[in-house]
Parts: structure tokens; sequence; C-alpha cells
């Protein structure tokens, strides 16, 4: 899954950035409310990890903008102002959730899995392909009961193509869920990651599949 992180302040920011992306997600970083607002346009997020106090265009301002255009995209506010009328306005402007600063990166994961589950129905539940069992609630893979090991960028694929299961999944949107735009990625990197993921399955009774022109698709085997 794909976040923005929009935080004026860099260091918190890169900080964010590192510990969301060993969390699994893949992460673009906007340090101002209209190179925010651009890269809305321009990318699909799974969700938004929204500062208010944003130089060029405030975060509220950002947020109203969002909603206006008809976006869903769940929005968790960070903001050093923790009032009760400061939490009202980042709700009322249509905010999922807030959480103020300082805080636990634990905590805010855990509102990121809440408010991508609440967002997305089918993220809330269990899905099985044959002995592959996906958690929406953890974000955990098993083969036949087992955990399955995974780097960042395997599971990042392997997330994807559950989620999508029974539709083909283009190269470009696997990309997309793997990398940010801040992100070196190599061309031929899913095909490795595919690669390697059709090693770890090899054991389960699900196959990643080829479709020449078009993209992935996953599916049980009998």
């Amino acid at each position: 899954m794909r976040l923005l992180v929009v935080e004026d302040n860099k260091d918190l920011a890169a900080w964010l950035g590192k510990a969301l992306r060993q969390a699994q997600y893949a992460i673009d970083i906007a340090h101002d409310g209209e190179d925010a607002e651009h890269l809305l346009k321009v990318a699909e997020y799974s969700a938004m990890i929204l500062d208010l106090a944003l130089p060029k265009l405030d975060g509220l301002t950002l947020l109203k903008r969002l909603r206006q255009s008809g976006s869903k995209l769940p929005v968790i506010i960070l903001t050093a102002n923790a009032s009760l009328d400061g939490r009202v306005a980042g709700l009322d402007s249509g905010a999922d959730d807030y959480l103020a600063k300082p805080f636990e990166i634990a905590e805010l994961e855990a509102r990121i899995r809440a408010v991508i589950r609440r967002g997305q129905d089918r993220a809330s539940s269990e899905i099985t392909v044959g002995n592959l069992r996906f958690s929406g609630g953890t974000r955990q893979f098993f083969v036949a009961g087992e955990p399955l090991q995974l780097t960042p960028r395997e599971y990042a694929v392997l997330e994807q193509l559950v989620m999508k299961l029974g539709n083909t999944v283009s190269k470009a949107a696997l990309s997309e869920s793997v990398f940010g735009f801040d992100d070196e990625a190599d061309p031929s990197a899913i095909e490795i990651y595919v690669h390697r993921l059709r090693k770890k399955l090899e054991s389960s009774s699900v196959q990643i599949a080829t479709l020449r022109g078009l993209g992935y698709l996953l599916r049980h085997v009998q």
C-alpha cells in the first residue's frame, strides 16, 4: 500500500518515511500543501498522513479541497494542536482520524490500518486463495497456517495481487504499489520480485501467472 506523508518538518518527515517503509508501505513525502495537492492528482494512495501547519497551502484547506473533489481517501491528521477546537475543525473538514504530536509510531501504524480497513471493505476481511491466507487486520500472509516470510517489496507485490484477486494487475500498477516517487526503480525490478515470490510460493497451492502484455494474475492451482 502507498501512503502520502505531508509534513513540513523535514526531519520528522524523514523519520516517518523510514519507519513506515519498514512497516511495508511505499511512501511519498510532500513538505508543503501545494506539492501534496499535485501528488494527489497524479498518484493513487491508500491513506494520507497530514500535518496542518503547512507552507503555501495549509492542511485544512488541502483537506477541504480533497473532499470537495469527491475523494474518500482516508486521512489522518498529525498536529501539535491537540485542543478540542482543533480536533473538531479537522474532523469537520473531512479527516478520518486525529493524532497529536508527539506520538508513538506503533499507534500511528495502528490508526493507519484502522482507517484503511474502514475505507476498503475487502481489506477488513481475510482473503483465502487455496492454502494462502491474507489477514487484512494484521497485514500478514500465511501458507498452510504458517507465516510467509517476505521482504517489504515482495510483500507489497503480493498484497496488490491479493487485493486485486480475480483481476490482472499490470506491471505499472505493481510498480506504483512498491515504489515512491523518490525511489530509484529498476524497470526489471517487478519481474525480480515476482520471481522471488514464485519461489516462496512453491509449496503453496497458488500461482502467479504472467499474461503477456497485460500483467500478472494470482490464481489457485489444483
